[in-house]
């Protein structure tokens, strides 16, 4: 079965939803989200977006602290790109009806403030920021007439390769697995946006609900796009450490609002580790709080909220302190048990700076991209901001790539050849333990040479068996999940091994100094730093 539309965008978080809505007032759009609409990173986003609103903050203040944070190697044309255009973005949300947390100051809204920031700059809505702003563009998008398709997996990028080889290689669009029918569609448009967002699901800990596992990332790497930085891989200081409690995130906010992380002994420690203590950047602490468990055999750290009192902690993180009360930790009498776990990429598919990628009619925005804002660390919640951004720069240049596109490509259907129904579930379930546990173990918040160089040949062998299995079987979701992250995996672990040094949260034990602040650009596997689309 094949449909055609103007614009194909996969992926419902922040950045795919602003792209839709932007794109629906030129064409048709279609938007495909692997699960429910409204299951992505974005409506888990707990602390807020990061924006200057008003005095005595400034753009160039917000550049410098997510300068510093980067570790050198942010694009300054795309931090400011992101930084001076954000405002207007998130005033056009407030326009849509997002509603966020008021106060009596003349701006009306209180800002918080969180680990690198200079200046309470952080917007929110309490502390479930993201629902506020899923919900609020997934209404737009339907009154704009955006066709939603839920439960449809894409599998892989359809390229003019596959129809024409003599063409110029462009994107034509998607083959997707409905997930209700098994049926697998092809759709087809001028322009294909991925806003499939991150791959935190290819570590055993994350903060990442389960759709995040890498399919934009893999998918455009098997097309052939550039990808860079994938060694730059998050870790949240504080996830909730509890035996029942999956990946719940302990917002940055609490930090920001004066949390003191201590070790099992009651001792504040960051002291030790840092002059910002607890407000600086994410990788210092997350680095910090491993040092700290390593040093003294803990299983976790404590962030202690006590001082605080009952009263402003449910005022201001109701959705967090009502979720620790149902395991059993009430954080205005106990500290909170918690550890680092990996929360966000920060490298991804490399676009310039209006989303295009190195692949004709191929764009990305969001977690999924690499704009070259984040550099080799994210400051806290610049994440939502940039999807905003680029998300409506990347509408722009879909309409004009759209306007030279006249005709809709033909494309073939899918080709199952002798693929038949899967029957062996055990090895996918065994394959994707082993992945996570490997990267967790080998490639997680400190790394060496000998284990990268381990979990490159285990993966190695990992990807071959999934093939095999891939080409054997009927595509499921568990299948291509896991052939995604497996991909993934590898093209992290491939990064790694290019940076000889350790830069942001790129910390190995077998390069302890820095050198020249440079880009880790990879295509099809191997290092092209000239792909870069600028």
């Amino acid at each position: 079965m094949r449909q055609s539309f103007d614009y194909l965008v996969l992926g419902s978080g922040i950045a795919g939803l602003s792209f839709a809505l932007q794109a629906s007032r030129h064409g048709t759009v279609a938007l495909l989200a692997k699960r429910a609409r409204s299951e992505t990173n974005t409506i888990y986003a707990q602390g807020g977006i990061a924006a200057v609103m008003a005095p005595p903050d400034s753009v160039d203040e917000h550049v410098r602290d997510t300068l510093v944070a980067g570790g050198g190697l942010c694009r300054e044309d795309a931090v400011r790109v992101t930084i001076g255009e954000g405002p207007a973005r998130v005033r056009e949300l407030i326009d849509l009806g997002a509603e966020f947390t008021r106060d009596s100051t003349p701006l009306g809204y209180h800002l918080t403030r969180e680990g690198g920031h200079s200046r309470r700059r952080v917007l929110h809505a309490a502390d479930q920021t993201g629902r506020a702003i899923e919900r609020t563009l997934l209404d737009a998008a339907a009154r704009a007439g955006v066709q939603f398709f839920e439960e449809h997996h894409a599998i892989d990028l359809i390229m003019s390769s596959r129809v024409h080889s003599s063409a110029p290689d462009r994107v034509l669009g998607a083959y997707a697995l409905d997930l209700k029918t098994g049926e697998v569609k092809a759709f087809v448009a001028k322009a294909v946006l991925l806003a499939t967002g991150g791959a935190g699901k290819v570590y055993t800990y994350t903060s990442n609900p389960d759709v995040a596992t890498g399919d934009g990332l893999a998918m455009a790497h098997r097309a052939g796009a550039a990808i860079a930085n994938l060694e730059f891989i998050q870790f949240h200081p504080t996830v909730l450490f509890h035996p029942q409690a999956k990946s719940f995130l302990i917002s940055e906010a609490l930090r920001g609002e004066g949390g003191i992380l201590r070790n099992k002994a009651g001792e504040a420690f960051m002291e030790r580790y840092d002059p910002r203590k607890e407000l600086a950047p994410r990788d210092v602490v997350a680095l910090s709080i491993d040092a700290e468990l390593k040093r003294r055999g803990d299983d976790c750290a404590f962030l202690d909220m006590t001082h605080l009192g009952k009263a402003f902690l449910i005022e201001h993180f109701p959705h967090i302190y009502t979720t620790c009360a149902a395991f059993g930790v009430d954080m205005a009498t106990t500290p909170i048990p918690v550890v680092p776990a990996a929360h966000y990429v920060c490298g991804g598919v490399c676009t310039d700076l209006n989303g295009q990628t190195s692949i004709p009619g191929l764009l990305a925005a969001g977690e999924v991209a690499c704009t070259g804002l984040h550099g080799a660390n994210r400051l806290a919640s610049n994440s939502l901001l940039e999807g905003l951004v680029f998300g409506h720069r990347a509408a722009e240049t879909a309409r004009r790539i759209a306007a030279d596109s006249p005709r809709m490509p033909e494309v073939p259907e899918w080709d199952p050849g002798r693929a038949v129904p899967p029957d062996e579930g055990v090895i996918v379930k065994q394959n994707w333990d082993e992945i996570r546990h490997l990267m967790w173990n080998y490639v997680g918040i400190v790394r060496t040479d000998k284990r990268l160089a381990r979990a490159q040949r285990r993966l190695d062998n990992l990807v071959g068996e999934i093939q095999e299995y891939y080409w054997g079987y009927l595509v499921t979701r568990d299948l291509l999940e896991l052939r995604n992250l497996a991909d993934v995996a590898r093209l992290i672990v491939a990064c790694a091994q290019e940076r000889k040094e350790s830069r942001g949260l790129h910390y190995t034990l077998s390069w302890p100094g820095q050198i020249e602040p440079r880009d880790t650009v990879l295509v099809r596997g191997k290092p092209a730093p000239d792909a870069w689309p600028r």
